[in-house]
């Protein structure tokens, strides 16, 4: 099964990833297969009659994550969202009849509905570069090598094996195909102290 890394503690939030993914598929205005999220947050340390802050913020390079128990097929009703045998979700427009099903199932927020086809799009890890030799357009253009693709047992030999931190749903939801090498201040999924700062972004 194929799926990305992201290493977090490399990303600095500079959105080439979401730009090029935008620019690849010529998605309109507030379709965005790739999102960047800025968490951030922190408490406060008493030393003796001083309190000290302890601030952190942080980046989530974050799209679909092709999962292993991926939900938006489940809840499709017309089979539209489906498999690949090299373990990618994608959605068939020829039989997508836009009920958003899968938007509001997906903890991710992965499926996209585009107004001006009326149905779901999402990430397909760019299957067609990927047929042709070439990385996924998000993957190629980050400056940092934040993300990464390929076979997810070769991923987790190189980042580990996380893939829960804050903002990110617990993994047993869905089984992500999602690598992720924590940030140094990485919040533990349902135990952050902090908050999304960009919602409107994503």
């Amino acid at each position: 099964m194929q799926g990305f890394a992201f290493d977090q503690s490399a990303c600095n939030g500079c959105k080439a990833c979401q730009m090029a993914c935008k620019d690849k598929h010529s998605l309109p205005v507030g379709v965005k297969w790739r999102r960047v999220v800025e968490y951030t947050g922190g408490t406060w340390s008493r030393d003796g009659d001083s309190l000290a802050p302890n601030v952190f913020t942080y980046y989530t390079s974050i799209s679909c994550n092709h999962c292993a128990d991926p939900i938006c097929v489940k809840v499709c009703p017309t089979t539209a969202m489906s498999v690949r045998d090299d373990g990618t979700v994608y959605v068939d427009a020829d039989k997508c009849v836009g009920c958003r099903y899968c938007e509001w199932a997906c903890p991710y927020s992965a499926p996209q509905f585009n107004a001006e086809t009326g149905h779901m799009s999402k990430c397909d890890g760019c299957y067609d570069y990927r047929q042709a030799g070439m990385r996924p357009a998000c993957v190629a253009a980050c400056p940092s090598r934040a993300l990464d693709w390929g076979e997810i047992d070769d991923l987790k030999k190189v980042y580990g094996e996380g893939a829960t931190t804050e903002p990110l749903p617990d993994a047993s939801i869905t089984r992500p195909n999602l690598v992720v090498k924590p940030h140094r201040d990485a919040q533990p999924t349902g135990s952050g102290t902090g908050h999304i700062a960009n919602p409107e972004e994503i």
